[in-house]
């Protein structure tokens, strides 16, 4: 998902769900996408959330994540 940012006029943002007895940081996910993505292509915030919104249907709410960003 995209945020606005003064120089850039938006920039990433990941959301991420860690499995329950694992631990992530920042840190970790940006060293692994270094090794896969592009510079600018890193999004620039990360938010760790305990579940993503979804539907009925399981897909995710991205109206819900963009209103609580």
């Amino acid at each position: 998902m995209g945020v606005p940012d003064e120089k850039w006029g938006e920039v990433g943002k990941a959301f991420i769900v860690v499995r329950s007895g694992e631990s992530l940081t920042e840190d970790e996910v940006r060293e692994y996408l270094g090794g896969k993505l592009g510079r600018y292509k890193i999004p620039k915030y990360y938010e760790f959330r305990d579940d993503l919104p979804k539907s009925a249907a399981g897909k995710i709410l991205k109206r819900e994540l963009e209103d609580k960003s």
